[in-house]
């Protein structure tokens, strides 16, 4: 399964453990006041203190219009009674079998904030259904869901501007500032990582420049111009710092890493090296070429490929 999916997963489950309760409790309380405005908004507005992340509760009846007010924290919200919310997400979902829902995210209508929706199953004493209890919150209001998601080092590609696909053909590459002083540019950036405390590079070959990310102010990045990765003074600017211990991308590896990006600039004249990004610690490199076309790889992949792979004269 995608990392990133299976994160997602796990906070929602770790989400749902802790709504589903409280909300099952406020459900028992509804189905004798069911029928009265004025009372479901009263029990709604005492359950709501249970639940101190949720933006609004109410009820619905089954074909998913509000018979009660919102009720937030603040008081009743009244102009929200008799609202249709059969069209909303939440509502396009199946219920579990034990009556309990927690959405997926979406964005709502009135913040325009990244939310979701829990919703419980009210029965009657006989079993029938009777409708929903709703209850809204806003992502940054629920409790920390875990720890930030692990990315994949799995190689992955990714298709670009179907227009410049399109005309690839048709389209031939321009010598830039950079490209004619590419030994030169290469030096300073393999100086950069291996002695100067560079950790991330997003290198721009057609408009000649490139973007740093510094250990020692790594919230920020620098712009290198043609001038300045081409001039060794420009190593001056940033401190000597040892190479980090916990780099996944050996500092040995980085010149070969550099030469085959020169190699992909220069191989072929249609289907070239655009930009390419380097990232030391999760050992990570992407390559844009003039397709438009993106991979994303370990550096370990990428020297095991020929710059014939690339271009698709390997037999």
């Amino acid at each position: 399964m995608d990392i990133l999916q299976n994160t997602i997963d796990e906070a929602r489950r770790r989400l749902q453990r802790e709504l589903q309760d409280p909300l099952d409790g406020i459900a028992q309380r509804l189905p004798e006041v069911w029928f009265s405005r004025e009372a479901l908004s009263r029990v709604l507005q005492e359950s709501i203190r249970e639940l101190p992340q949720c933006t609004f509760v109410y009820a619905l009846n089954t074909g998913g219009i509000q018979i009660s007010d919102n009720v937030s924290h603040a008081g009743l919200l009244p102009e929200h009674f008799g609202r249709d919310r059969s069209q909303r997400p939440y509502l396009k979902q199946v219920v579990p079998a034990d009556g309990f829902l927690l959405s997926e995210a979406y964005i709502s209508l009135l913040g325009r904030r990244p939310s979701l929706t829990a919703l419980q199953l009210i029965r009657d004493a006989d079993g029938t259904v009777l409708g929903f209890l709703g209850a809204d919150f806003d992502l940054r209001n629920l409790p920390t869901t875990g720890s930030l998601y692990e990315e994949s080092t799995e190689w992955r590609q990714i298709k670009g501007d179907p227009s410049i696909r399109g005309t690839v053909f048709l389209q031939t590459r321009t010598e830039s500032l950079m490209d004619r002083d590419m030994d030169s540019v290469l030096s300073v950036l393999e100086e950069l990582f291996t002695e100067r405390g560079v950790f991330q590079c997003v290198l721009h070959f057609s408009s000649s420049r490139a973007t740093v990310w510094t250990l020692e102010d790594p919230y920020r990045y620098r712009i290198l111009t043609h001038e300045a990765l081409s001039d060794p003074d420009t190593c001056l600017a940033f401190p000597s710092m040892p190479y980090p211990a916990n780099a996944l991308m050996p500092a040995e590896a980085i010149p070969r890493i550099l030469e085959n990006l020169k190699h992909l600039r220069f191989a072929d004249e249609t289907v070239y090296l655009r930009s390419s990004s380097l990232n030391i610690f999760n050992g990570m490199i992407s390559l844009t070429f003039s397709c438009d076309g993106s991979h994303y790889m370990t550096w370990k992949d990428f020297l095991d490929r020929s710059v014939g792979f690339w271009l698709g004269s390997d037999g």
